[in-house]
């Protein structure tokens, strides 16, 4: 009998027939939904050839016939729910090549079905009757052409400028943050900026008026922070009603639950940030507000620690704690004991973080309208009360040559791109508080910074834990810097500076800048899924795993640098990816050769120290802060933690945050059963990418 050979690709090309991509396909789907074994997947995949070669006898079949085939031979063999998601999963594929198509892009990046999941599920529009009514290329048109808009009133070309903004949006190249991708062009009045920060005033009226502005700013999709500070203690006098103040710990649960009833306007849960100085005398109580499961869950939180108190804990002095009330001393606590308070519950909990606020107000950049008190959810974006702020990151994998080097000439055009969408989008926003229309329009900050950094170190062959990796991060951070800062000069040139530039740290320094801050580091999230890269400055958090998506169904992941490695060198199989899918980590596996193992590192096979030096090498050169998440392993210690935070301090980080696996009860990423070996597996969210794996610090990209 004719055995088949060839096979016919979707673009016509003609190709080799190789069963064992059969089977590996088969073997994924049967992994996928816990359904098989590599011998089942044999053993279909053998009836398959078998049914080819009987309906294709002296033909070459198209890859599509054969698919086909392998559906109906699925269900015949009993594995109806494998086969279901087997041809979901590949008209799904089907799908992203006419994306991928329309979109103008090659292989790279290598856009998932998840990636399609959540552009479905958050991005794209809807009828009324729940439908997408958008592809993501017409997402990203009425995005362009939304922001471009604002050329017209500088007399500027507008058409240009959104045929600039597409290309670099449809080509992943550059993404902003998701309000902007959720609301632009869409005819709503909801706004485009991701962090806020909003006063809480110490009266009754002033809490719930920002209780009220928070929930217009979360239904848009933003995120907001806030110092609590102001408010008296706990205990303390209220004269209007002869009680006793509640403090500001009872009223952040009013902020959570009205959160949890918001959801985002339903793109997204709301994420919040609570600051509390040090020296407030309610900071045992904030600090320990965590430390229970299920409490305030949609809050980061973070001690306010400045220079004063950092001295204190290094010489274990007692600090003066001062009621905001009256602005008197009422109490002393050795710094040293609230120190370790604070690293005991970031060992329990994950929170307090802490936000060195001395070293953010040495960086204000307009320190006549203010002093900063507080930063957005996720830490990277300090704000003046009122202040809002829109982001966007640099897809760093897009901007390597062939040759594996960085194309610096491209990341220019890039920077200089970016910084006009995001300056553009502070004209068309609609903002949701007048307050917060005038300081942004006063200081016009705009945020740009990276994804893809993982990805990128991977393409030049540079280990993430290494001084390479660390002066490859300095230099990208200082270019970036540098010629955000250039763009934003020019565009000052031609728009006018920034309203409040008389006066601020730029002044001397500059004839003139259109914004006062041009450069954030942020975690991307759901951004970087739909990019396709690694997210923020993360490293990898798993080389292959389970992903969770819509409907219960799981999809299994390799990163596809990897994947393409081991085929290249002849290493790879579905048996070793799904080795690999138990741990997430590759480094205890000896038949992939080492070389491989020292450049895909993940986030846990990194000591703390060197999570901790990255974010130092970008902080050097981020006018803003840099989110980074420092991983540490179930069974470190808080010293451990004390370490890290320390050395953030003293490596002039503006705040650090970290996260002991296991420690919260709701996290987006586990890695494996350890009670249930042959069970044991990696998964992850649909929307996590890496960086702390909580709800509620993958709502900020």
């Amino acid at each position: 009998m004719d055995r088949i050979v060839k096979v016919k690709k979707r673009d016509g090309t003609i190709v080799d027939f190789n069963q064992d991509r059969i089977t590996d396909a088969i073997h994924k789907a049967l992994v996928a939904t816990d359904s098989g074994t590599k011998a089942d997947a044999l053993k279909i995949s053998d009836e398959v050839v078998i049914l080819l070669n009987e309906k294709f006898k002296g033909m070459i079949p198209p890859i599509e016939d054969i698919q086909t085939i392998v559906v109906e031979v699925l269900k015949e063999k009993g594995f109806k729910t494998v086969a279901d998601e087997y041809d979901d999963y590949r008209k799904k594929k089907e799908e992203i090549r006419g994306i991928k198509k329309e979109l103008g892009i090659d292989e790279e990046p290598k856009l998932t079905v998840n990636s399609l999941e959540v552009l479905r599920k958050r991005y794209l529009l809807k009828n009324d009757k729940g439908e997408n009514i958008e592809t993501p290329a017409q997402m990203f048109r009425r995005v362009a052409s939304a922001i471009a808009s604002a050329d017209r009133k500088y007399g500027s070309d507008v058409k240009r400028a959104e045929e600039s903004f597409f290309r670099s949006m449809s080509k992943l190249e550059f993404l902003p943050n998701s309000p902007t991708l959720f609301n632009a062009g869409t005819g709503t009045n909801f706004a485009m900026s991701a962090c806020y920060v909003l006063p809480v005033e110490d009266s009754l009226e002033g809490i719930f008026t920002t209780l009220k502005n928070m929930a217009l700013i979360e239904q848009t999709g933003g995120g907001v922070g806030f110092d609590f500070s102001r408010l008296r203690p706990s205990g303390d006098i209220v004269r209007s009603t002869k009680g006793v103040a509640s403090g500001p710990v009872s009223f952040m649960r009013i902020f959570d639950t009205a959160t949890d009833v918001i959801k985002s306007g339903g793109k997204r849960r709301g994420a919040m940030m609570a600051v509390l100085r040090v020296d407030h005398p309610d900071i045992l109580e904030f600090i320990t507000s965590k430390s229970k499961q299920n409490i305030l869950t949609n809050f980061n939180i973070s001690v306010a620690a400045t220079d004063k108190f950092m001295n204190a804990v290094e010489k274990g002095e007692d600090y003066d704690l001062i009621n905001p009330r009256t602005g008197k001393i009422v109490k002393k606590l050795n710094a040293s004991e609230v120190w370790d308070k604070m690293m005991e519950n970031a060992w329990q909990s994950g929170d307090p973080g802490v936000v060195f606020i001395d070293e953010i107000n040495r960086h204000n950049p307009t320190p006549r309208a203010g002093k900063i008190e507080a930063t957005n959810p996720c830490g990277e974006q300090p704000l003046l009360p009122y202040e809002s702020c829109n982001l966007g990151s640099i897809n760093l994998s897009r901007m390597i040559t062939r040759t594996g080097e960085l194309n610096w000439e491209k990341i220019r055009d890039a920077i200089h791109n970016s910084v006009h969408f995001l300056d553009n989008v502070i004209d068309v926003n609609p903002y949701p508080l007048e307050e917060i229309d005038i300081i942004t329009r006063l200081n016009r900050k705009i945020g740009l910074g990276v994804m893809g950094f993982a990805d990128l170190l991977i393409r030049m062959n540079i280990p993430y834990d290494s001084n390479d990796a660390l002066d490859l991060g300095e230099k990208i951070a200082a270019f970036f810097e540098k010629e955000a800062v250039n763009a934003s000069e020019e565009l000052a040139m031609q728009r006018g500076i920034f309203p409040n530039f008389s006066g601020s740290i730029w002044s001397d320094k500059s004839e003139g800048r259109r914004n006062a801050t041009v450069t954030t580091i942020a975690p991307t999230g759901t951004i970087s899924i739909i990019a396709g890269c690694s997210s923020g400055i993360e490293p990898l958090f798993a080389v292959a795993f389970m992903r969770h998506v819509l409907g219960g169904a799981r999809l299994f992941e390799i990163n596809p640098l990897f994947e393409r490695i081991a085929k290249d060198r002849g290493f790879y199989s579905v048996v070793l990816m799904e080795k690999i899918a138990k741990y997430g980590t590759i480094q205890n596996i000896k038949e992939i050769p080492e070389d491989v193992r020292r450049i895909f590192v993940t986030a846990h096979d990194i000591s703390p120290q060197w999570h901790v030096k990255m974010q130092a090498a970008f902080q050097k050169h981020t006018e803003n802060a840099v989110s980074k998440t420092v991983n540490l392993p179930q069974n470190s210690t808080p010293e451990d933690i004390e370490k890290i935070y320390m050395m953030a301090y003293k490596l002039k980080c503006k705040g650090v945050t970290v996260y002991r696996y296991g420690s919260k009860g709701e996290q987006v990423l586990n890695l494996g059963l350890d009670k249930e070996e042959a069970k044991r597996v990696v998964t992850a969210s649909e929307e996590y990418a890496g960086g702390k794996p909580t709800v509620t610090c993958q709502t900020c990209g």
